[in-house]
């Protein structure tokens, strides 16, 4: 920004861009209003396969909007679910999903339907930046991984034979693996605190909620040290020997 009046072409042209945009959209929205319920289902369909997610979601979601009970409800209603799982609308998947299970419960695509809610959920829990720079953030908040985990449970309790259990169930097994990597985090920090009751009551937890989890070791060694560190021998020596049992080359064994 050197001076105004090279800034000043700038806002003019700014202007006028927003203005075509608008004029833009209203067309948009005219040439959606004349359409039947086909040409705009056929108009969302091709974009889905252009890989133009968001606008078949705006599509998708005036058809739904003009036509709830039509012919073609249930199949919008799906792959309004999936547009907006695939455009990054997180509220709107969730809103989406829930609806169209409360009003089709017994749908031979509910499981889908539940199969993308654990899927929304999981990947809201996720941080792509920090995945990128392999920054551990372990320690953050993982209610969405619960809710994924229970997600993913339901649809293998209730529909134990839907082709999306399989998938469900390896979900199931990273998101514990998160939850127990976030309990050794919290775990450690009581550590820090000296905390060590708390400390130990995390490191318990694990063991006994996630015990197929890379997190078991740490949580012996955790427990071990917390009990040491209150003079509670006996439970240390309880620790250390499933520590000694399981995981022999520890360093916290002597």
């Amino acid at each position: 920004m050197k001076s105004f009046r090279k800034v000043a072409p700038l806002v003019v042209g700014a202007m006028i861009s927003l203005t075509g945009c608008s004029s833009s959209d209203n067309e948009e929205q005219v040439v959606l209003a004349n359409m039947g319920a086909q040409q705009l289902y056929e108009k969302a369909k091709t974009s889905m396969e252009a890989g133009n997610f968001s606008n078949a979601a705006a599509t998708l979601s005036a058809l739904d909007s003009r036509y709830p009970f039509g012919p073609l409800s249930h199949q919008v209603q799906l792959d309004l679910i999936y547009s907006y799982y695939k455009s990054g609308k997180t509220e709107e998947t969730l809103a989406t999903v829930d609806r169209f299970i409360r009003l089709n419960p017994n749908h031979s695509d509910i499981d889908y339907a539940f199969y993308m809610r654990g899927l929304t959920n999981m990947e809201s829990d996720s941080n792509l930046f920090q995945e990128l720079m392999n920054i551990d953030r372990a320690d953050r908040d993982p209610a969405k991984s619960r809710e994924a985990f229970n997600d993913f449970r339901r649809l293998i309790q209730q529909y134990p034979n839907s082709k999306y259990a399989v998938d469900a169930r390896k979900r199931m097994l990273h998101i514990k693996e998160r939850l127990a990597r976030y309990e050794i985090a919290i775990a450690r920090f009581y550590m820090r605190r000296e905390a060590f009751v708390a400390a130990a009551n995390r490191g318990r937890y694990v063991i006994e909620h996630f015990p197929d989890s890379t997190q078991v070791q740490q949580a012996l060694e955790i427990m071990v040290s917390s009990y040491e560190q209150l003079g509670l021998e006996e439970l240390k020596q309880n620790a250390m020997k499933t520590l000694k049992l399981n995981y022999p080359d520890s360093e916290f064994i002597s």
